[in-house]
């Protein structure tokens, strides 16, 4: 039996997002803020456990390229994306597994033994989340994965591939594995910034992969954290940042490097290597009481923009997409899409 085909092929740390609504018990007894982002020390490592038994849990499959993923799968046909990352033998990542099938996301994980999977336990109060994430088996990804029986056809059946930044803090190898296959066939890869701490202290690595990229996506944060780290004279000028990233050495030369910056409820900008102007795009703005939660926001534009190059759209249309899906996950809670689903190509 012939292995499926999948256009786009995702990579990254997958975590089990454990959804709670908290009075403010949680934060009290965690040390916890109300509005926050944290790696969970060891007197936050109960929480999950403790969410676990809330009957009124919500589970999403979570992870930067999880989320893009699933919005991409989101835009796209049955069957055109699959995902792989490191995950535990336990019962989070069949939880993971059945958010996925829930939103048409299929996945090849790497089963990681005497392992947990990576979680991040989100606490609401009011308009406001807690987050406290432990990477744990997320970070134990293999390359010799890629080349395994299961997934080597489908990575050489992709056209796509789109890799999240916070995965070359562990996962270089694995990253430029695909990367430089991808550059060598003349396939797309795309690679997202993911945070400013990426380009401020894992540069190295940035550099490595860079080569191979055809797409970057980031936000202004990411793109200033970017210009600071590499000296660029102004670190606020998000067209002049994108024109020095989208000029730098490729390794497939014959297609230009494509730089995306979002800025939230501003102006998207794009820069491609063979343009010699900037291009902006405006964002259609929601009223503050259609806003529910900004998280994932980034993830679900990064999802519809590269669901839009799988289905073959242009650039002008690809953010178009990526516009429509983040604002459908800013209604939600969490990074979530709408459904029954919503025509977004």
């Amino acid at each position: 039996m012939s292995a499926p085909t999948y256009k786009l092929f995702c990579m990254g740390n997958p975590l089990l997002d454990m959804q709670v609504k908290d009075s403010g018990a949680l934060l009290e007894k965690y040390r916890l803020k109300a509005n926050d982002a944290i790696l969970a020390e060891e007197k936050q490592f109960g929480i999950y456990d403790e969410v676990k038994q809330n009957p009124e849990i919500n589970y999403i499959a979570g992870g930067a390229a999880q989320n893009a993923a699933r919005g991409a799968a989101y835009v796209l046909p049955p069957g055109s994306v699959v995902y792989t990352g490191s995950v535990g033998d336990d019962d989070l990542a069949e939880q993971l597994k059945i958010a996925n099938k829930r939103e048409g996301l299929d996945q090849v994980y790497q089963v990681t033994k005497g392992e947990k999977t990576g979680a991040c336990a989100v606490v609401i109060t009011g308009h406001h989340r807690s987050l406290v994430t432990n990477l744990r088996a997320a970070e134990k990804f293999n390359k010799s994965h890629l080349s395994s029986p299961t997934v080597a056809p489908l990575v050489e059946g992709a056209k796509f591939y789109y890799v999240e930044g916070f995965f070359l803090t562990h996962g270089v190898e694995s990253a430029l594995e695909l990367s430089s296959k991808a550059a060598a066939a003349g396939k797309t890869f795309i690679l997202n910034l993911s945070a400013p701490f990426i380009a401020q202290f894992f540069g190295a690595q940035l550099q490595q992969v860079i080569p191979h990229t055809d797409f970057l996506i980031g936000n202004e944060a990411e793109a200033e954290a970017w210009a600071t780290a590499n000296g660029l004279p102004d670190p606020k000028d998000l067209a002049g940042i994108a024109k020095h990233i989208a000029a730098l050495p490729k390794t497939n030369a014959s297609r230009p490097r494509t730089v995306v910056f979002t800025q939230g409820a501003e102006s998207t900008v794009v820069v491609a290597s063979d343009k010699e102007e900037p291009k902006w795009y405006p964002v259609t703005a929601l009223s503050d009481d259609q806003i529910v939660d900004t998280n994932g926001a980034g993830d679900a534009f990064a999802g519809g923009f590269i669901g839009a190059l799988v289905a073959g759209k242009t650039i002008d249309e690809a953010v178009e997409a990526g516009h429509k899906l983040g604002s459908l996950c800013v209604q939600l809670v969490g990074p979530q899409y709408k459904w029954p689903k919503v025509q977004i190509l």
